[in-house]
């Protein structure tokens, strides 16, 4: 057979890189690699991979140590980030900067998608009061893996119906932030029981822009501009401005009901390890377990999202005419053990849906928490 010339190796470095870098999906990179072996050596000797991958995702830019198999492993990070199965991703609570009474009113409480309101028994993590309505909140999470991508969080305001005018205790923002912590050792601490804040154990490698909140009893979804590489698997929550006070003491509340992030776990075929003393942050990359993944994906098997983490729906409203039952029954349950009898509005009112709440350059935000 006669020797195959392959002509694309005619163009200079300088024309092959423009027209490369002219491509802005990983896939296509492949598709490019095949059809020359000049321009596949090319590809991975200039980490064109690697600069497409930093370019949708700068995060990364954190990563100072690469796998093994160079340009390769982010050639599939990149399709990983689309291909890999959507998740629900947080898995425990850490910390919360503060909590009105614990454990009653705990964080853990906002990963209960259930209202147990027929038990009497809500589930919701409540501040403490405070007299200044600016005073942020921070709630922080674990991820289900340290390396995945996050696209949309899920925050639920709580609505005290026990309380007369049935108040809803929302922040007027939220800002996101991922990261990792500082020190394995300081996470083990248990934050939650000692009812400290963690907020200064971790380094947080990204911050997202402030998104409004709106006091309305709902399942609200904040969508963030593009996916997000969260290096480290800790997401933190910061509710700014308080909009609600507590008639029984004039002090200014934020309660939140329930939370969720939906995004795609990477692990284990990729997976960060951060070393404490020289701070740099490795990613390693398992080929093995990518392909088992995207052929669980091509297959159909990649899984599906289940609703049964999110909430239904917040309880119903009570008729104006069992107010002053309800109160009763509040505070002075019945002697008998029965149930006081509930009066429900059939009306469409009760009906919620989950409403995608952006940012957008018409939205105006209080000068006091562009910080």
């Amino acid at each position: 057979m006669d020797n195959q010339i392959d002509c694309f190796q005619w163009l200079e470095s300088d024309m092959a890189l423009k027209i490369l870098t002219c491509l802005d999906d990983s896939a296509d990179l492949i598709r490019a690699s095949a059809v020359s072996h000049y321009w596949q050596n090319f590809v991975i000797s200039n980490g064109l991979n690697k600069q497409l991958c930093l370019k949708r995702f700068p995060q990364l830019a954190s990563i100072t140590h690469d796998p093994s198999s160079g340009d390769v492993a982010y050639a599939a990070l990149f399709q990983a980030v689309t291909k890999f199965p959507q998740s629900y991703c947080i898995a425990d609570p850490v910390s919360a900067s503060s909590t009105d009474n614990y454990p009653e009113e705990s964080i853990l409480n906002t990963l209960d998608p259930r209202d147990k309101i027929r038990q009497r028994d809500y589930s919701y993590w409540s501040s403490k009061g405070s007299d200044d309505p600016d005073k942020p909140e921070t709630l922080i999470y674990n991820l289900s893996a340290n390396f995945c991508v996050i696209s949309e969080i899920y925050l639920h305001p709580f609505q005290a119906l026990f309380q007369i005018d049935s108040p809803i205790y929302s922040s007027k923002y939220v800002r996101f932030r991922m990261g990792h912590p500082r020190s394995l050792n300081e996470i083990n601490h248990d934050f939650m029981e000692s009812q400290e804040c963690a907020d200064d154990k971790f380094i947080w490698t990204y911050t997202s822009q402030i998104f409004p909140m709106a006091q309305e009893n709902r399942l609200q979804k904040f969508k963030l501009p593009e996916p997000v590489i969260c290096i480290g698997g800790f997401l933190q929550i910061e509710l700014l401005g308080r909009v609600q006070k507590q008639a029984a003491d004039g002090k200014y509340y934020i309660c939140v009901a329930h939370v969720q992030a939906i995004g795609r776990k990477l692990s284990p075929a990729f997976c960060v390890e951060v070393c404490e003393e020289s701070k740099g942050v490795s990613l390693r990359y398992d080929g093995g377990e990518f392909e088992v993944m995207m052929q669980r994906v091509s297959s159909g098997d990649g899984g599906s999202l289940s609703t049964s983490l999110l909430p239904v729906q917040p309880p119903r409203q009570l008729a104006w005419g069992n107010l002053q039952d309800f109160l009763h029954m509040v505070q002075a349950p019945p002697q008998d053990g029965g149930w006081y009898e509930w009066v429900v509005d059939d009306g469409d009112d009760d009906e919620v849906e989950e409403e995608e709440v952006d940012m957008d350059g018409d939205d105006e935000i209080d000068p006091a928490f562009l910080i």
